[in-house]
């Protein structure tokens, strides 16, 4: 019996072991067919460029790339086929094409992965959402567009969704997300959800959700806040929403999740304003927080201090101001924090952090106005940037912070720091990657056979003093990628060790010294695009060849001489940006122009350049300044420049260029807002054509020989109806990288030189305010159109030493932001308009020289400018001139010369009629009251005057009978 037992137990056994070897043989048989199949007709719809779906061929689709299959039955339980970054190409190796709905088979897909590849701007297929095993999907940065579909709401038992950078997507309505109870991970960066005002109740209804991503989403302001939380049971940990338009009536809803956020990011949202809400301090459990790029203001509340969870705090570019409360120096986990660009002020605390020693690895309160003395940071051990720049910190640098040996970034420019910069105070820093002491006073006082201990990337030493000789040390740093030494008291020659340094460099300004001597061919000396600024030296001799992959050239302001013609050497499209001017360089202009199809900003002024602009100028596509004033160039400007459709900006003051001022610079070059021709040979008449730039905002047309009216459509320049901003700012894009900081466009304010009250002056920071016309010393007749005066931001307007005839415009009064009117040397008539005393703003007038005629008006502004402005006009009276009007003389109207002896006349008419008075009283009283006190005296006058009476009675009688008879006879 117990043999049989034992022989069952036996078979038992070894049917167990052929169960489990056909099993185990079944993980090798392959997939099942009906699945293969339709992995076949999947990628048939696809193009695969780079052989990903190589190994599709074989009979096991469960061992092709990127499929798994379940153990036990053999299903395909996943698909994952991202596409992965090549460092050969320099690029993803991605599919193309379209998703087949063959995918339905696979009805046991619980992971689907096509990120990064590229469907063409394609919509999401709706029929995904009947893969309803689906789990895991991720369909991010793979070009889908168009309206996210809805039925992506069917897929219960999904648990993560990645839809992230597909930039065409959108959707109007997220209540689909409600139905995906079991989702814990959300990313929807980049989709438009601009409509989707309900968004947040939706969210509300996700009690699963742990991760939120909806950064770039255009997230709109919740439309109802409420002024209590909204209940959710979501544990939800990390939220993201920044760069979104979300207004500060997010703050309940987030609240809402006080206790469970970890990861809280708010940034750049640019309608987040008011002050930082004092229920911060219950989100106990944050350790990163990111409200940073906002309009908050107010003051940093100490609530900040309760939250001894954190470990990133960012509030930078803000508009938070008052001090920064001591309450932060609580927070002992802290490992980063950004105050930077803010308005905060007060002391520097000396104890700032100090809880927080030993983790500290950011300090960031750059763009402030914080005063005192650099702290002493010795115990933070674990520090590794420090940025105090752009404060009021002054005193001298500790040299403690020569002890922070973890350090891979210092800066501390633009401050008030004083002082000698020595060895000590670099010492140790031999993770320093990155130094910035630029405009402050500082001196280096370093021994020649000083070798740092570090290998700097950035060095930005501007405006210290390292001269008069290029420091040795320099020449260490074999890592540089950026350089400054920009305004440092150089006084020497380019020693031949510093081209040395150049293989990874790609930027570097040795501007504003005193380096002399000439410089040797450097084209092939920088590995990368370059810029590079040698501008206000007294560098000399020819422009040597230079770097084929130059971006940023600027020579300006030294003694180079000759032809420009190795330029041409410089044969690619990074080129943005090319300043020669202020030099002695003479010829003709190269003619390489079309190689340079990104140029931006072109200055050659005040050379010697000769003969004629090449027609290649017009392949410069993308130009917008174009500087050529004070040359030799001659000709007529090459109907090529129409092409330049991006100009904005042309000075071709004081050349020799001749011929009809051409008509396609109004219709070609919208984008126009300076064009000065001033000191040409053009002639002819000014092209109704020049009206149709409504964006000039200086048009300076004067010392030419123009001749006909002027135009009556000036009033089409409505850049000169508006208020303009301070620059005029030329934006670019140039290609700058390493590895502190990333590639970003650049942009350049653009100067001007503009004849201002009788001289030249130059406006760089306020040049966008100027808004002038200048016609003068031209041949121009007519009369000078009313038009002109509806601009009503005009500055400055200059029609002088012309043959203008007519009146001065009775509106001239509107321009009321004139400060500058010059109409002298015509041959203008009538009367000054009254409404030019209006103007306010009025600082310099010459109206003299004409037969303006008539009283000047009255008024403060007109009798306050020299009689000079007004001479040279025969029958024009009044203040300031000596001659009085008729009308003056007449009414005995007073005028500044006589006006004492307008008050002594005054004086004395008072005494004699009060003379007058006291006569009387003392007659009338003197006499009468005599004779009403004397009865005798009295009855005796009363005799006489009888007497009188009838002496004269008598002798009238005979005389009047002696009359008649004498008539009679």
């Amino acid at each position: 019996m117990a043999l049989c037992s034992f022989e069952r137990l036996l078979v038992s056994f070894l049917v167990l072991v052929v169960v489990c070897a056909k099993a185990g043989l079944g993980t090798t048989v392959g997939c099942v067919e009906r699945e293969r199949q339709a992995l076949l007709r999947f990628k048939h719809g696809l193009v695969d460029d780079y052989g990903i779906l190589s190994s599709w061929d074989t009979r096991d689709c469960c061992q092709w790339r990127g499929v798994q299959c379940s153990n036990q039955s053999g299903h395909i339980i996943l698909l994952h086929l991202p596409a992965h970054w090549s460092e050969n190409t320099d690029d993803y190796q991605s599919l193309r094409g379209e998703i087949s709905p063959s995918l339905l088979e696979l009805e046991h897909l619980t992971h689907l992965d096509l990120s990064f590849n590229d469907f063409g701007r394609r919509p999401i297929p709706p029929f995904l959402a009947s893969l309803t095993k689906i789990q895991h999907l991720s369909l991010s940065n793979a070009n889908f567009s168009g309206r996210l579909p809805s039925q992506l709401g069917n897929l219960s038992n999904l648990l993560s969704l990645d839809l992230n950078l597909n930039f065409n997507l959108h959707s109007g309505n997220l209540e689909w997300l409600s139905h995906l109870t079991s989702l814990r991970h959300l990313d929807l960066n980049f989709v438009d959800l601009s409509k989707a005002i309900h968004w947040s109740q939706a969210i509300n209804k996700l009690p699963s959700l742990i991760h939120l991503n909806l950064q770039y989403c255009s997230l709109p302001p919740l439309t109802t806040p409420s002024l209590s939380p909204v209940n959710s049971s979501a544990p939800l940990a990390f939220l993201d929403l920044h760069f979104n338009d979300l207004t500060s009536s997010i703050f309940p809803w987030l609240f809402n999740f006080a206790t469970t956020l970890v990861h809280l990011d708010l940034s750049w949202n640019d309608h987040l304003n008011g002050s930082i809400p004092d229920a911060f301090g219950n989100m106990i459990s944050l350790t990163y927080l990111d409200i940073s790029h906002n309009q908050l203001q107010g003051s940093i509340p100490d609530i900040f201090g309760n939250m001894a969870s954190l470990e990133r705090l960012d509030l930078s570019v803000n508009k938070l101001k008052g001090e920064i409360p001591k309450s932060l120096s609580n927070l002992c986990r802290l490992q980063g924090l950004s105050l930077s660009h803010n308005n905060l002020s007060g002391q520097l605390p000396q104890d700032l952090l100090a809880c927080a020693n030993d983790t500290l690895e950011i300090l960031y309160l750059s763009g402030n106005q914080l005063t005192g003395s650099v702290p002493d940071l010795t115990g933070f051990s674990s520090l590794q940037a420090l940025e105090l720049d752009q404060n009021q910190i002054n005193g001298t640098l500790p040299t403690s912070i020569g002890q922070l040996t973890k350090l891979q970034v210092l800066d501390i420019g633009s401050n008030s720091l004083q002082g000698a910069i020595s060895e000590a105070h670099l010492h140790h820093l031999s993770q320093l990657y990155y130094l910035d002491l630029s405009s402050n006073s500082l001196t280096f006082n370093m021994s020649s056979e000083w070798v740092p201990p570090f290998q700097l990337n950035s060095l930005i030493l501007t405006s210290c003093q390292l001269g008069p000789r290029f420091p040795s040390w320099l020449r260490t740093q074999k890592q540089l990628e950026s350089l400054d030494i920009s305004n440092s008291n150089i006084s020497d020659v380019i020693p031949g060790w510093f081209w040395n340094l150049t293989s990874r460099i790609q930027a570097f300004n040795i501007s504003n010294n005193q380096i002399t001597g000439t410089l040797p061919n450097v084209s092939s000396k920088f590995d990368h695009s370059i810029y590079i600024d040698m501008s206000s030296n007294y560098l000399e001799g020819s422009i040597p060849q230079l770097p084929s992959n130059l971006a940023w050239l600027d020579l300006s302001n030294n003694k180079f001489s000759g032809s420009i013609t190795l330029l041409c050497t410089v044969a690619n499209s990074y080129l943005v940006y090319l300043d020669l001017s202020n030099n002695l360089l003479s010829g003709e202009l190269a003619n390489c122009w079309p190689q340079w199809k990104r140029l931006t900003v072109l200055n050659l002024e005040n050379n010697q350049f000769s003969g004629k602009i090449p027609k290649s100028f017009g392949s410069l596509q993308s130009i917008q300044t174009l500087h050529l004033r004070n040359n030799n160039l001659i000709g007529e400007l090459p109907s090529s420049l129409k092409k330049c459709k991006s100009l904005r900006f042309i000075d071709l003051a004081k050349n020799r260029f001749s011929g009809k001022i051409p008509t396609w610079i109004g219709r070609n070059l919208p984008n126009l807002m300076v064009l000065n021709l001033q000191s040409n040979k053009f002639s002819g008449s000014i092209s109704l054509e020049i009206c149709q730039l409504k964006k000039i905002q200086i048009l300076d047309l004067s010392s030419n020989n123009m001749s006909g009216t002027i135009p009556r459509c000036l009033s089409n320049f409505t850049g000169m109806t508006k208020n303009g901003t301070l620059t005029l700012t030329v934006a670019y894009s140039y290609s700058f990288y390493n590895s502190f900081m990333s590639f970003s466009p650049k942009s350049y304010d653009d100067r001007e030189l503009v004849k201002w009250k009788g001289r030249e002056f130059e406006f760089k920071n306020t040049l966008g305010l100027v808004k002038c016309i200048d016609f003068s010393s031209n041949k121009l007749t007519g009369e000078i159109p009313k038009e002109v005066t509806d601009l009503l931001k005009l500055v400055s307007l200059n029609f002088s030493r012309n043959n203008l005839t007519g009146l001065i415009p009775t509106t001239i009064g509107q321009l009321k932001s004139l400060e500058v009117l010059d109409l002298s040397q015509n041959q203008l008539i009538g009367e000054i308009p009254s409404s030019l005393s209006e103007i306010d703003r009025l600082s310099n007038l010459d109206l003299s020289n004409n037969n303006l005629s008539g009283k000047i008006p009255r008024g403060t502004q007109l009798q306050s400018f020299n009689a000079s402005a007004y001479e040279g006009n025969p029958t024009l009276c009044g203040l300031p001139l000596l001659k009085k009007c008729l009308e003056d003389k007449a009414e005995g109207a007073p005028n500044a010369s006589s006006y004492e002896d307008d008050i002594q006349q005054d004086g004395n008419d008072m005494w004699f009629y009060v003379s007058i008075a006291l006569g009387f009283i003392v007659g009338f009283w003197g006499v009468c009251g005599t004779l009403l006190l004397n009865n005798s005296w009295r009855y005796a006058y009363f005799r006489f005057l009888n007497k009188i009476k009838d002496w004269l009675y008598v002798t009238t009688t005979i005389n009047m009978a002696r009359l008649r008879r004498s008539l009679q006879s």
